[in-house]
């Protein structure tokens, strides 16, 4: 049985216990996507944990969905996640940059470019979202020509370089969750004709090709993908129908040595274990609503190798102290989430024994 405190190498780094900081969205970059000027006291603070999966960053102006999340793509941003990463690594952590293309989940408002979304076909999710202007559906998004399928795989390529130029030890491909690389594995939101769609293979093509692609420019040891099977999110809805894809996604992944395969759990243990199985390298797990005595137990059941911590580490700086004395956790104050650019609900959580 593998003990949740015993150390694990992931790629080139070794990591102290098998925890990790889950990516979390918390829109405090500045206008233009530079990260914050509190974001390197917000990740050094939570530096314990070991792992720190950053919150999701746009590749190009056309892969940002939301207001004011960071980028990774311009000389500016590159010195702000520099910033970021100098402030983890002087607290004894490591940082892999989560890349995220948001594909047809954005608004023009919230663009640098105020250009309609663009996606594997021309579907609306059906979502609303937060814009200046107050909440607004989401337009429907023009569907990628071929070319531009390409030209989006060589802009996550160039992202990933440029996260490795700020410092980050690694980038996290967001494959989960609506996003892009997930609306071209889901067959609802993918009805493409050309290799990108149609059978389970082509629709699995591009989440291969960036990855591929981002291992060709950083290597494989500072590459990794999030994947979520089976999460209905953003006007996809999977079910079992597709499990056999991941399946098949897990065994060409597994070929290609990278730090980490992460999976946001679905309640499907069979699928779970046949992908870890498939992949055969570190598999980090996030399962949300996990309480604290549930902590651990997959890492000891063997079902991952780390277990990522969400909305605890937000209120926890400290959470790796806190489970090991058993000290009580913070209250989460989850209207501050996303509100604002100071320190309140960001890095004014308190530490054990500051009040």
């Amino acid at each position: 049985m593998t003990n949740l405190w015993s150390p694990i190498t992931l790629g080139g780094i070794t990591l102290p216990h098998r925890l990790a900081m889950a990516p979390m969205t918390r829109s405090r970059a500045k206008p233009d996507g530079t990260p914050g000027d509190l974001a390197p006291e917000y990740y050094a603070q939570r530096a314990s944990l070991g792992l720190l999966i950053s919150e999701g960053t746009q590749p190009s102006e056309d892969g940002q969905g939301y207001l004011a999340t960071p980028g990774i793509y311009t000389d500016a941003h590159v010195a702000g996640w520099r910033k970021v990463a100098d402030a983890v690594h002087a607290a004894d952590g490591r940082l892999f940059i989560q890349l995220m293309h948001v594909g047809r989940r954005s608004h023009p408002d919230n663009t640098p470019h105020h250009r309609q979304p663009v996606a594997p076909s021309a579907i609306a999710s059906g979502d609303s979202m937060f814009t200046m202007s107050g909440m607004q559906p989401v337009p429907q998004p023009r569907a990628l020509e071929t070319e531009e399928v390409q030209q989006t795989i060589a802009d996550l390529a160039y992202a990933a370089k440029r996260a490795i130029d700020a410092g980050a030890d690694g980038v996290e491909i967001h494959g989960a969750n609506g996003y892009l690389v997930h609306q071209f594995l889901a067959p609802d939101s993918n009805h493409r004709t050309d290799e990108y769609g149609g059978t389970m293979k082509n629709r699995a093509r591009f989440a291969i090709d960036v990855v591929r692609a981002v291992v060709d420019a950083i290597g494989p040891q500072k590459t990794a993908i999030r994947l979520s099977p089976g999460v209905a999110t953003g006007g996809i809805a999977e079910g079992q129908d597709n499990d056999d894809l991941y399946r098949y996604l897990a065994v060409e992944l597994g070929t290609l040595g990278l730090a980490y395969l992460h999976i946001l759990y679905a309640r499907n243990d069979p699928l779970l274990e046949d992908v870890r199985r498939s992949f055969g390298g570190p598999l980090v797990l996030n399962r949300p609503g996990r309480s604290r005595q549930q902590i651990g137990a997959d890492v000891s059941a063997g079902l991952a190798d780390i277990e990522a911590l969400g909305v605890m580490a937000l209120a926890n700086p400290d959470l790796v102290q806190r489970l090991k004395t058993g000290a009580p956790l913070n209250d989460v104050r989850s209207a501050l989430f996303y509100a604002g650019g100071g320190a309140e609900g960001y890095t004014d959580y308190p530490a054990i024994g500051i009040v």
